[in-house]
């Protein structure tokens, strides 16, 4: 029995030899294709994440965190020139820094003065907004414009027989402040 079974051993791997001397051997192969796809398959699953996220869902959560961000600056900008102006006073001179973000999703931004009314000009749709300024009554004036670009000061002078608050660069020592205005 044992003989019978050598035998029959023999003859499959002589045909197994015979088998592999005419067509290779291509056992090996079937490996490496079957990880080859699996690595296809990944790179598609990455590139299709990446591209669903920053396509539509990262760019909409950037514009509503600047738009929140946006919203804290000004807010911050108001209480800054609000403390600024002194209640009741009539002869004053002072100067207040208020600091600024210098990009709001990644862009240069502008705020301005219009009508005792701070308006926040961004160039991406989605980011603005306005407050309104709580003066005293002995303001007669606001004016002025900020950029995000360069250190923003908050100038309250004497000015007739009330006060004028003007929105400045440190920089420029108060160039800016012919920008939109408004009375009040």
């Amino acid at each position: 029995m044992a003989d019978r079974r050598r035998d029959r051993d023999r003859r499959r791997s002589r045909g197994l030899r015979a088998f592999l001397d005419r067509h290779g051997d291509e056992r090996a192969v079937s490996p490496v294709v079957g990880k080859a796809l699996e690595a296809g398959i990944v790179v598609l699953y990455v590139a299709f994440l990446s591209a669903t996220l920053y396509g539509g869902v990262v760019p909409e959560y950037r514009t509503a965190a600047g738009a929140e961000v946006g919203e804290r600056v000004l807010a911050q900008s108001a209480a800054r020139i609000q403390q600024a102006v002194p209640a009741g006073a009539r002869e004053v001179e002072s100067r207040a820094t208020v600091s600024l973000p210098r990009t709001l999703r990644g862009r240069a931004y502008a705020i301005r003065v219009v009508n005792r009314t701070l308006v926040l000009d961004h160039p991406r749709d989605g980011i603005d907004g306005q407050v309104a300024l709580a003066l005293p009554e002995t303001v007669e004036s606001v004016r002025g414009n900020w950029s995000s670009r360069e250190p923003a000061v908050v100038v309250v002078r004497s000015e007739g027989d009330g006060l004028a608050v003007r929105l400045e660069s440190a920089d420029a020592g108060g160039s800016r402040t012919d920008g939109d205005g408004g009375g009040g």
